[in-house]
Protein backbone atom coordinates (compact mmCIF):
# COMPACT_ATOMS: atom_id res chain seq x y z
CA UNK A 1 0.00 0.00 0.00
CA UNK A 2 3.04 2.80 0.60
CA UNK A 3 4.42 1.70 -3.09
CA UNK A 4 1.24 3.20 -4.11
CA UNK A 5 1.40 6.35 -2.05
CA UNK A 6 5.38 6.70 -2.69
CA UNK A 7 4.30 6.46 -6.90
CA UNK A 8 2.04 9.40 -6.16
CA UNK A 9 3.91 11.16 -3.82
CA UNK A 10 7.26 10.83 -6.78
CA UNK A 11 4.39 12.01 -9.78
CA UNK A 12 3.59 15.05 -7.34
CA UNK A 13 7.43 16.13 -6.60
CA UNK A 14 8.07 15.88 -10.69
CA UNK A 15 4.97 17.44 -11.32
CA UNK A 16 6.00 20.74 -9.02
CA UNK A 17 9.70 20.30 -9.89
CA UNK A 18 8.47 21.03 -13.91
CA UNK A 19 6.34 23.40 -13.56
CA UNK A 20 9.02 25.36 -11.44
CA UNK A 21 11.74 24.98 -13.66
CA UNK A 22 9.38 26.32 -16.46
CA UNK A 23 8.52 29.16 -14.76
CA UNK A 24 12.10 30.04 -13.96
CA UNK A 25 13.43 29.64 -17.53
CA UNK A 26 11.74 32.98 -19.39
CA UNK A 27 13.57 34.42 -16.24
CA UNK A 28 17.15 32.82 -16.48
CA UNK A 29 17.18 33.13 -20.29
CA UNK A 30 15.00 35.77 -21.02
CA UNK A 31 16.82 39.19 -22.18
CA UNK A 32 17.20 41.82 -19.41
CA UNK A 33 16.60 45.08 -21.59
CA UNK A 34 13.87 44.40 -23.65
CA UNK A 35 13.75 45.97 -26.82
CA UNK A 36 11.49 48.92 -27.13
CA UNK A 37 10.05 48.30 -30.21
CA UNK A 38 8.66 45.36 -29.17
CA UNK A 39 6.24 46.84 -25.96
CA UNK A 40 4.51 49.03 -29.15
CA UNK A 41 1.06 47.20 -30.01
CA UNK A 42 0.15 46.65 -33.21
CA UNK A 43 -2.45 44.84 -35.28
CA UNK A 44 -0.60 42.85 -38.65
CA UNK A 45 2.13 45.22 -38.92
CA UNK A 46 0.41 48.05 -38.74
CA UNK A 47 0.02 50.63 -36.04
CA UNK A 48 -3.21 50.75 -34.27
CA UNK A 49 -5.55 53.74 -34.43
CA UNK A 50 -7.64 54.37 -31.21
CA UNK A 51 -7.79 52.61 -27.95
CA UNK A 52 -6.00 48.92 -27.99
CA UNK A 53 -7.13 47.04 -25.33
CA UNK A 54 -11.21 46.72 -25.76
CA UNK A 55 -13.34 44.74 -23.38
CA UNK A 56 -14.79 41.60 -24.44
CA UNK A 57 -19.00 40.75 -23.09
CA UNK A 58 -18.67 38.34 -20.09
CA UNK A 59 -21.58 36.16 -22.37
CA UNK A 60 -18.81 35.02 -24.56
CA UNK A 61 -17.04 33.21 -21.75
CA UNK A 62 -20.43 32.06 -19.88
CA UNK A 63 -21.54 30.58 -23.06
CA UNK A 64 -18.06 28.81 -23.64
CA UNK A 65 -18.76 27.63 -20.01
CA UNK A 66 -21.89 26.48 -20.42
CA UNK A 67 -21.16 24.40 -23.85
CA UNK A 68 -18.35 22.44 -21.78
CA UNK A 69 -21.06 21.49 -18.84
CA UNK A 70 -23.08 19.94 -21.49
CA UNK A 71 -20.17 18.73 -23.34
CA UNK A 72 -18.65 16.67 -20.18
CA UNK A 73 -22.37 16.01 -19.74
CA UNK A 74 -22.70 13.88 -22.96
CA UNK A 75 -19.19 12.44 -21.76
CA UNK A 76 -21.05 10.85 -19.02
CA UNK A 77 -24.03 9.83 -20.88
CA UNK A 78 -22.26 7.91 -23.47
CA UNK A 79 -20.99 4.87 -21.50
CA UNK A 80 -24.39 5.14 -19.71
CA UNK A 81 -26.86 4.59 -22.89
CA UNK A 82 -23.92 1.62 -24.20
CA UNK A 83 -24.22 -0.74 -20.98
CA UNK A 84 -28.19 0.67 -19.94
CA UNK A 85 -29.30 -3.04 -19.61
CA UNK A 86 -26.96 -4.26 -17.27
CA UNK A 87 -27.21 -1.50 -14.75
CA UNK A 88 -30.60 -1.74 -13.63
CA UNK A 89 -33.05 0.47 -12.38
CA UNK A 90 -30.95 1.99 -9.76
CA UNK A 91 -28.46 3.66 -12.67
CA UNK A 92 -32.03 5.05 -14.15
CA UNK A 93 -32.71 6.81 -11.12
CA UNK A 94 -29.35 7.95 -10.71
CA UNK A 95 -29.39 9.16 -14.05
CA UNK A 96 -32.66 10.82 -14.25
CA UNK A 97 -31.34 12.76 -11.20
CA UNK A 98 -28.30 13.85 -12.97
CA UNK A 99 -30.01 15.07 -16.24
CA UNK A 100 -32.66 17.04 -13.99
CA UNK A 101 -29.73 18.82 -12.21
CA UNK A 102 -28.32 19.65 -15.47
CA UNK A 103 -31.55 21.09 -16.86
CA UNK A 104 -32.10 23.23 -14.02
CA UNK A 105 -28.28 24.58 -14.78
CA UNK A 106 -29.48 24.44 -17.91
CA UNK A 107 -32.66 27.01 -17.17
CA UNK A 108 -30.49 29.08 -15.06
CA UNK A 109 -27.87 29.66 -17.33
CA UNK A 110 -31.09 30.88 -19.81
CA UNK A 111 -32.88 32.86 -17.58
CA UNK A 112 -29.85 34.98 -16.57
CA UNK A 113 -28.90 35.53 -20.33
CA UNK A 114 -25.69 33.11 -20.46
CA UNK A 115 -27.26 31.75 -23.95
CA UNK A 116 -27.33 35.41 -25.74
CA UNK A 117 -24.69 36.02 -27.92
CA UNK A 118 -25.17 39.76 -28.95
Amino acid sequence: MSDNFAAVGIALVVAIAINLIMMLMPKLLAPKKPVPEKAVPYESGNETIGRTWLGFKSNYFLYALVFTAFDVETVFLFPWALSFRQLGTFAFIEMFVFIVILLVGFWYAWKEGALEWM
